[in-house]
């Protein structure tokens, strides 16, 4: 979508967004989880931040200032890795550099962070499209994040609304009549990376995507965190404290 606005606290993106374009039943609306924060005043300085023990000691190992790793760390269920970066588990499970928190696209001095719940976030937007529009939509809430074991950033679900995020396969045959046992897709995940492509990054940046036709809105109520695997099923979580204990 062009002509998005620069978006302020307390902006109605679920009106700006049908402001500027027509919206389809079935449509399903990708937008960046910085527009979304912003318009939430999910801002702040760090000249608030007072920082405790942990961000000092921290802060002697890695390029961050002490206030600002303490703000990742308020902002953090738990501290995976302290050095060279911080990977953190968030409150709401998500797992990634820095807590989210964002330097890119705001003003000097101020920093940005994700939606306290983008689930919640997502039906927000979605109810209020729905409503100016009188269509039936999905809305996914996206974020770019790292990869394990590979270079580059891709899209990433971080919210969805009226969208599973995983698509199972289990119980379907594959091209020689095999049952698939454990294959599950990624399908938000898939559709975040997608529109991220067209979204584009630093100033020339699209904060809306509107994907069409591909007929995945869910009639049921969805949340992002059935992706997250649980303490138990998560094999590089698991091995990240078990080296945390060894150091």
């Amino acid at each position: 979508m062009e002509n998005i606005p620069l978006i302020k606290k307390e902006d109605d993106i679920a009106q700006i967004i049908c402001e500027r374009t027509d919206i389809l039943d079935g449509d399903v609306i990708v937008i960046a989880s910085t527009i979304v924060g912003k318009a939430e005043g999910r801002t702040f300085s760090l000249v608030d931040i007072v920082p405790g023990a942990e961000a000092v000691e921290f802060s002697k190992h890695i390029r961050f200032t002490p206030e600002f790793i303490q703000a990742v760390l308020e902002r953090s269920r738990e501290c995976l890795i302290s050095s060279p970066v911080l990977l953190v588990e968030m409150k709401n499970g998500h797992i990634c550099i820095n807590a989210g928190i964002d330097e890119s696209n705001v003003e000097e001095e101020i920093l940005l962070e994700l939606p306290a719940d983008s689930d919640a976030s997502a039906a927000y937007i979605g109810k209020g499209i729905e409503s100016y529009t009188g269509t039936q939509i999905s809305v996914i809430i996206t974020d770019t994040n790292g990869r394990a074991f590979k270079r580059g950033q891709t899209g990433v679900a971080v919210g969805v609304y009226r969208i599973h995020p995983l698509k199972d396969w289990k119980g379907q045959k594959d091209l020689f009549g095999k049952e698939l046992k454990i294959t599950e897709e990624a399908v938000a995940d898939e559709v975040a990376g997608a529109a991220n492509l067209l979204m584009g990054e630093g100033n020339g940046g699209y904060p809306v995507v509107i994907i069409r036709g591909l007929k995945l809105r869910s009639k049921d109520s969805a949340s992002v965190k059935e992706m997250y695997r649980s303490d138990e099923e998560d094999l590089i979580k698991k091995s990240l404290k078990y080296l945390r204990c060894r150091v």
